[in-house]
């Protein structure tokens, strides 16, 4: 079974938004043993960080907020958050309150059905309410991402994940990286599972990403991901008989 979980949001002028997404969690992340929920908020211009800080715990679920100089991004959110994280167990998602946090109680099943340190859990948003011209993008995406990478993974831009803190911080940490965690986690010699989760529609504010935003930096990751997984080729990990000869 899963220890205490470290809930990580990254978030940027979502204040009609996350401190509904907090109250959603608290109950489930209580029932799940407890933990922690750890909003980075990345410079945003809005009552953000103040409608985090009234947000109120519980006897089991602490609510921290980390708060950026200036704007950095998606990723550096999460590796502040993760950073600063206390539990060995990671759940991320995003700050929208597009992900459900109930999908969070199927995902933990499967995460302690096949735990291991290289394991990989991901959502896979199967019911999308985005617009036609995101998902467009997001098929086009996927599509280059098999080419390129051999990612089979359905949906690999969802913000629901679960994974070991210790795995994260032990990959090639670069801007955009929460867009190819499978790839990368694969290069490790991990497992990725998806999972079926539902996605809601945004009732407040816009995305900060426009579909050619997405476009040409993603194209740009996606060549620098592969050059890094075919310069990569060394062996991470080590066979489970290495220690035979001492046991002996």
């Amino acid at each position: 079974m899963q220890g205490k979980i470290s809930v990580i949001i990254p978030v940027y002028n979502e204040a009609g938004n996350i401190g509904l997404l907090i109250k959603e969690l608290i109950p489930i992340i209580d029932k799940l043993g407890g933990g922690e929920i750890i909003c980075v908020d990345d410079a945003s211009t809005d009552s953000t960080a103040e409608t985090v800080v009234k947000c109120k715990g519980s006897d089991k679920t602490f609510v921290y907020l980390l708060q950026h100089e200036k704007k950095y991004g998606q990723s550096a959110g999460l590796l502040s958050g993760i950073k600063f994280s206390n539990n060995d167990i990671i759940v991320t998602l995003d700050g929208d309150g597009q992900n459900d946090p109930k999908d969070i109680n199927n995902m933990i099943q499967v995460w302690n059905e096949n735990n291991n340190d290289f394991l990989l859990i991901i959502g896979n948003r199967v019911n999308r309410k985005d617009n036609l011209s995101r998902r467009f993008a997001s098929r086009l995406a996927h599509k280059m991402r098999k080419i390129i990478l051999n990612d089979i993974t359905p949906d690999s831009g969802c913000g629901l994940k679960i994974f070991r803190k210790s795995l994260f911080l032990s990959l090639p940490y670069f801007d955009h990286i929460h867009r190819f965690l499978p790839a990368l986690v694969r290069r490790q010699g991990g497992k990725i599972i998806s999972v079926k989760v539902f996605h809601r529609e945004r009732t407040i504010g816009v995305s900060k990403y426009s579909n050619w935003q997405r476009f040409r930096v993603g194209l740009f990751d996606l060549f620098g991901v592969s050059w890094l997984i075919k310069r990569s080729s060394f062996p991470i990990r080590l066979r489970e008989d290495n220690n035979k000869i001492n046991k002996e």
